[in-house]
């Protein structure tokens, strides 16, 4: 690898430091290492066929000639997608700053407080916005919200497994919502729910749009009313600039409201990331998916905050869980909120009523133009039948001016219009008519929407929506709040299973590239010739990285790669007339959305033991396999697995299950210990999702955005996903329904991708993967003698991530592991995966990226918290008053003249002497989550609960 290459930027230990950790493992070389963890059997007999390694420049001039295909143009094409002005201050201190792009989901609340004050600010803006009294912390995207809050309606009515979607909601969302419903067996049927022939006794829910999706705005109390009173609950997809002059969906009687939270200030991006919400009412919040932050109080008394409901999470529930959705859309769920936080109601109010008036002024421009406006009533978007047959006429004009316009496909057009709208565009829109369209200063139209669904109620009123006005306040906000949040700016994020490795700047600088993030899903395919190209290379990459024949990109985040492969099973037996197939054995090593996932995609979950090593016991396989030999479906297995070893017989454990008639699904989350030394197809998976958010360095944002590409074997790849609007590339003859709203999921984030693999090139990912595997054994070596491994592979080894065993310390000094995770926060780290796959361990996970002085400062701190607690076990210090029982320590608690332990403030604050030096503090103390769930608030708190007295 040469000196000047991109490896050697991302690979933190230099090859002196390598040769060191090496020898401290007994091994001369990172192959030697490789050899004795990863199974001869499946190791890789060549190389990577990938293109060479680019520079850091070269690979970003060459994205650049990619993207420069893309034709950006004005998109008035509506369907839940639209320009916006992202404000500067919001672009480039958040969306763009690694302070919050690296953070991961706030499990370890006390130093996530920044990033959870911004996700109840975005619940806050929800609910006000909807008249909902909750809202979750954001979800995929408005399809996806869509099937979850199907899921939710059928769970509040079980004895009508019977939805209703209304034919005027976008398409995407009607083909994602099918889906959903098809695995899990519900009957969904399309159609009117104002029309005689709808009975709402026969359903559990139903879904509309408001305004729907030509734009018409109805007054839908009636239809709910009617629902009501048949027991049958009602879902609303809405739009949250149009709830700001619009009689919220809360207040007409709505049971669940969703959306996407896009326009308010998160670039298109080709169809993603953006956030979905979804609000319901109170008696429903226990059956809500995703992320909900709630507020509690601390040790001190003071108000803090945390997730809340977390006996709801996927990873404890498993297959009881009431949803796959592990992460979401956090980063851009943020950026939403502060989109509200600097314009404020006034500024919101204003931006929908000139977007409002702006449409009026078009549509009566139209109406005396001769054209009919299908759309009497409508917020910004309207639905046209031009005069004479000139539909086409229009949409070539309309071309040649640099925009896009709907095609029904019946002789009507559809125009939406957003906040970026001007008179220019005004103007070509009457071109493209032949129509003069007046300035709105001299011919403004008076409003269309009936007066009974204007909004009357107040909205965004706490004070965080009415105090950061000036750019100087809302940054000082910003940052403010970045403060009190560890990120890998500060320090290694060592969590299992999480893959928290770098993520390089270049990498990132094309994520705002208007050339990716100014197009329209559903742009004509000549406008995305550049995206086309980087999907097809990605893809290809991918198969090669995986052995596999295709690669979908559509899957948006980790769990829908999960559904998403497991439904092309569920089609792939079906095709053969064995679609009884639903059985799903899952080891108790795999990754732990495995079984809520498989229930989702219609499977019946059965465990699979493993033994004393950490492998899957296949005689326990075996027997369970014959067993169900007539309805074995798939196998999910996470290689190597959640225990952190390599499987030795796992060849014998596909072929078992292929022997019973069942497909073998890989989980990647684990792919880092794989890339370039083994690949899934060749082992004998027949399909796996990639977690681009962890292995290919798509950040995690603080929970999300992610990606969960599939790829699939040649059998399989028939069957990889479809969409109803645009079709993808990648979507086979006898495609399934979309997972994901947009075509390709999240493809402004892809780039990302693109480059890691570009300026890696094959070598540079091999040697990757080699030192993840070498950087999780230097750490396991250093640790013997404090804490036990659990888990070890053949010759001893673990893979890319290992567990240590802090059960004893209960007994011992009635020391938990929560106290050993917030003790680790007085040292500078965010601690370890806690108490997952095992009770009452710590799961670490080092990565290729950190370098050597890292990763023994994070040795030290476990050895030097190990010795805190041999104190307390020789008697040395107080079982209940002692440095780990009230960790973490702040600085406001460290120089406070109350101090009353045992132990002094130094040994609180500055357990090792680099910390003099430079020092993260939590912002808060432990903080109280079940005072949290007792008293459940997720929506902005009073000024006067901060008020210290």
């Amino acid at each position: 690898m040469p000196e000047t290459g991109f490896a050697r930027r991302h690979i933190g230990p230099s090859d002196d430091d390598a040769a060191k950790m090496l020898a401290t493992v007994g091994y001369a070389t990172l192959d030697e290492l490789a050899a004795a963890t990863v199974p001869p059997a499946i190791r890789m007999k060549g190389a990577l066929r990938l293109p060479a390694a680019r520079s850091e420049h070269e690979a970003l001039a060459d994205l650049r000639a990619i993207a420069s295909k893309n034709r950006v143009m004005r998109s008035c094409l509506g369907m839940g997608y639209c320009h916006t002005h992202v404000p500067g201050v919001i672009l480039r201190n958040i969306l763009e700053n690694p302070g919050w792009y690296t953070q991961y989901t706030p499990y370890q609340a006390e130093i996530a407080q920044g990033r959870l004050e911004a996700l109840l600010n975005f619940q806050t803006m929800v609910c006000d916005l909807t008249a909902m009294p909750v809202a979750n912390a954001s979800l995929l995207d408005e399809g996806t919200a869509a099937a979850e809050a199907m899921a939710m309606c059928v769970s509040a009515n079980e004895d009508r497994p019977r939805f209703f979607v209304a034919d005027h909601c976008h398409p995407q969302t009607v083909a994602v919502t099918q889906t959903r419903a098809g695995s899990l067996g519900i009957a969904v049927d399309v159609g009117d729910p104002n029309g005689a022939a709808f009975d709402p006794s026969r359903y559990c829910g139903v879904l509309i749009q408001f305004p729907d999706t030509s734009g018409h705005v109805s007054d839908p109390r009636a239809l709910i009313e009617r629902c009501r009173q048949a027991g049958c609950l009602v879902a609303v997809a809405s739009d949250l600039l149009a709830l700001c002059v619009m009689t919220p969906p809360g207040e007409l009687g709505a049971d669940v409201v969703l959306g996407s939270a896009q326009r308010f200030g998160v670039p298109m991006g080709g169809g993603g990331p953006h956030a979905a919400f979804l609000a319901c009412r109170q008696e429903f919040v226990r059956k809500m998916p995703g992320r909900i932050i709630g507020v509690s109080k601390d040790s001190h008394g003071r108000p803090a905050l945390r997730m809340a409901l977390q006996t709801r999470e996927q990873h404890i529930r498993r297959e009881k869980a009431t949803s796959n959705i592990c992460t979401a859309q956090a980063l851009l769920a943020i950026c939403a909120g502060m989109y509200a936080v600097y314009h404020g109601p006034e500024g919101l109010r204003t931006l929908a009523a000139r977007v409002h008036s702006q449409a009026c002024t078009l549509a009566s421009a139209l109406q005396a133009g001769g054209h009919d406006v299908l759309t009497p009533a409508f917020f910004d978007t309207i639905r046209v039948r031009p005069k004479g047959r000139g539909s086409a006429q229009v949409l070539e004009r309309a071309l040649a001016r640099g925009v896009n316009l709907r095609d029904f496909g019946d002789g009507t057009l559809g125009v939406a219009l957003d906040e970026t709208c001007d008179e220019a565009l005004l103007g070509a829109l009457g071109e493209a008519f032949g129509v003069a369209v007046p300035r709105l200063s001299t011919g403004g139209a008076h409003s269309t929407l009936p007066a009974g669904l204007r909004r009357t109620r107040t909205f965004l009123d706490h004070p965080v929506f009415n105090t950061h006005h000036s750019e100087t306040e809302m940054l000082r906000y910003i940052f403010t709040l970045a403060q009190r949040d560890l990120s890998l700016a500060h320090a290694m994020i060592p969590l299992g299973s999480c893959t928290m490795k770098l993520n390089a700047t270049s990498e990132m600088i094309p994520v705002t590239w208007p050339e990716f993030g100014e197009i329209h899903p559903f742009a004509p395919a000549d406008q995305q010739a550049g995206y086309a190209v980087l999907f097809a290379q990605l893809e290809g990459w991918l198969a090669e990285i995986t052995g596999f024949a295709g690669v979908s990109l559509q899957p948006n985040a980790g769990s829908q790669g999960e559904y998403a492969g497991l439904m092309v099973v569920r089609a792939y037996h079906r095709s053969r007339g064995e679609g009884h197939r639903t059985v799903c054995l899952i080891p108790t090593s795999a990754h732990g959305t495995n079984p809520a996932s498989a229930v989702i995609a219609g499977f019946e979950v059965v465990g699979v033991e493993c033994d004393d090593t950490g492998a899957i016991d296949t005689a326990d396989l075996k027997a369970k396999a014959e067993a169900h030999k007539d309805r074995l479906g798939a196998l999910m297995v996470t290689y190597p697995s959640t225990f952190g070893v390599f499987d030795q017989n796992i060849r014998e454990i596909c072929e078992i299950v292929h022997r019973f008639g069942g497909q073998v699904y890989m989980d990647g989350a684990n792919m880092n210990a794989q890339v370039g030394l083994c690949r899934p197809g060749d082992i004998g998976a027949d399909v796996c999702h990639l977690n681009l958010h962890k292995t290919f360095c798509i950040p995690h944002g603080g929970g999300g955005p992610g990606m969960g590409p599939i790829g699939a074997a040649p059998h399989l790849r028939p069957f990889l996903p479809g969409h109803p609007v645009t079709k993808p590339a990648s979507a086979g003859a006898q495609a399934i329904g979309p997972v994901s709203a947009a075509p390709y999921g999240s493809p402004s984030i892809l780039p990302i991708s693109w480059m890691y693999i570009a300026m890696m090139g094959g070598e540079g990912l091999k040697k990757a993967t080699g030192v993840a595997i070498l950087s999780a054994n230097y750490m396991a070596k250093r640790l013997e003698g404090h804490y036990d491994v659990l888990y070890k592979g053949a010759n001893g080894r673990c893979a890319h991530e290992f567990i240590i065993d802090c059960r004893p310390f209960d007994k011992s000094a009635g020391i938990k592991i929560d106290d050993v995770a917030k003790r680790l926060m007085d040292y500078g780290f965010h601690g370890p995966t806690m108490s997952w796959p095992v009770p009452g361990t710590l799961m670490i996970e080092p990565t290729e990226s950190e370098p050597l002085s890292e990763l023994d400062r994070l040795c030290d701190a476990l050895i030097s918290i190990r010795a805190e607690i041999r104190e307390i076990e020789t008697g040395n210090a107080d079982r209940a008053d002692n440095v780990l029982k009230h960790a973490p320590h702040t600085i406001e608690a460290c120089l406070s003249d109350s101090w009353s332990h045992a132990y002094p403030r130094e040994k609180a604050a500055f357990p090792s002497a680099d910390l003099r030096r430079s020092k993260f503090w939590p912002s808060v103390g432990r903080v109280d989550n079940p005072y949290g769930d007792r008293n459940l608030v997720c929506t902005c708190p009073p000024m006067s609960e901060y008020t210290v007295s």
